[in-house]
């Protein structure tokens, strides 16, 4: 059910996705979600508790610091390109009023796991000897956000991997010996962002 919903909300939008329309394309009576979700506010909230777990659960890379650093940028654009349903979902879900509070509620019951992440990575901007680690722990975040969010939107038209290139360069990191693993379009030399012709 709850692959359904992410389905169907990303392509509607959540107003656009009934309760039918979900139970109906997951296979299952509208009672079972019911059951199990209490009705489609929960579904909701249940979607996007999944896009934190996702977020929680990417692996994390030992070593010095620069290998750590290169480890959290390549698998969070490596995520980027699985979970795109779920990032388009949670995007609109982030600005649309009446699901930003079920978002606000969401963060809030992994507070703990984001305070756990984001003192990891300031560590590692310690450990590069960074001016201002905080800062520079919500600046690599901003970014790759903006990533996820461009490529949410334009799809293969969207360098992913020379972005992810481009952020290696940017923190001074060596070159990736390997592309993402990942089913990318190849680039056109000539790169324009379009969403008319961006993968749905």
């Amino acid at each position: 059910m709850l692959t359904a919903a992410i389905e169907l909300f990303a392509e509607r939008g959540v107003n656009g996705a009934s309760v039918a329309e979900i139970t109906q394309r997951a296979g299952v009576a509208q009672g079972l979600m019911n059951y199990h979700f209490g009705g489609k506010q929960q579904l909701i909230s249940a979607v996007i508790d999944r896009w934190y777990e996702t977020l929680f659960a990417l692996p994390q890379a030992e070593g010095p610091a620069d290998v750590r650093l290169a480890g959290i940028i390549d698998a969070a654009l490596t995520a980027t390109g699985y979970a795109m349903p779920l990032q388009r979902t949670v995007f609109a879900m982030q600005l649309q009023p009446d699901t930003h509070r079920l978002f606000a509620e969401s963060e809030g019951r992994f507070a703990d796991q984001a305070s756990m992440s984001e003192d990891i990575v300031r560590q590692i901007f310690r450990d590069r000897r960074a001016a201002d680690p905080p800062l520079e722990e919500i600046m690599l975040r901003t970014t790759l956000e903006g990533i996820f969010l461009k490529y949410a939107v334009y799809g293969d038209t969207f360098p992913l991997e020379d972005s992810r290139r481009w952020m290696h360069r940017l923190y001074g990191l060596p070159e990736p010996e390997a592309p993402l693993p990942l089913r990318l379009a190849p680039r056109n030399p000539d790169a324009r962002t379009r969403a008319a012709r961006a993968d749905t």
